[in-house]
């Protein structure tokens, strides 16, 4: 389903721009969920999201990894989700402009070094301490001991609107509380369409 928004965009606020497809499938293992892609035609400004068919409550996912064969392990991450690696000091929240997404742990890994390597470009640019760069090095250095098995860690998603699962039998999930719901950030609101409207 595609139609057009009665909104601005919330980046360049052009009257009349905005665009909302919806995508209604089967996510194997993970059940049916419709996927919503907000695009202004004005700035090329785009958002995507998954929203799961039934209703769900704030939650949290881990999952130790440990093995190569982990990699491969499917990770549905809505644009409300806090990925948290803690054992490396790894964490992203969303912002404004965050966007779901269907990966595997290897693509999560390959963001977060994705994002080192954005910093590390970034302080080479300003000609910062060695100290950074060489933090960079470590963070890659332990991201891919890691991929590899050697290193064992946790991999958390936190989400207060329960849209983000791990598919895996070790995976562990649990309700979060209201008040630990209250101190994450939920992520990007879009005034322009309510998810009980799409579905």
């Amino acid at each position: 389903m595609e139609s057009r928004v009665e909104q601005d965009c919330p980046i360049c606020f052009t009257e009349g721009t905005l665009r909302m497809i919806a995508h209604s499938s089967e996510i194997p293992y993970f059940g049916e969920h419709t996927q919503i892609t907000m695009i202004c035609e004005g700035c090329g400004w785009k958002v995507t999201d998954f929203i799961p068919a039934d209703g769900k409550k704030p939650g949290a996912w881990s999952l130790v990894i440990d093995s190569e064969e982990h990699m491969s392990t499917r990770v549905v991450r809505s644009s409300s989700c806090t990925i948290r690696i803690g054992e490396l000091g790894l964490e992203v929240s969303p912002g404004g402009s965050s966007t779901g997404y269907v990966s595997n742990i290897e693509g999560v890994l390959n963001r977060f070094e994705d994002a080192v390597g954005t910093i590390r470009r970034q302080a080479e640019r300003d000609n910062e301490g060695a100290d950074i760069l060489t933090r960079c090095e470590e963070m890659v250095t332990s991201i891919d001991s890691v991929k590899r098995g050697v290193m064992s860690v946790t991999l958390e998603l936190l989400d207060p609107v329960g849209h983000s699962q791990i598919l895996h039998d070790d995976a562990i999930s649990r309700e979060i509380e209201e008040d630990e719901a209250e101190g994450l950030d939920p992520g990007p609101v879009y005034p322009v369409f309510d998810a009980k409207d799409v579905l």
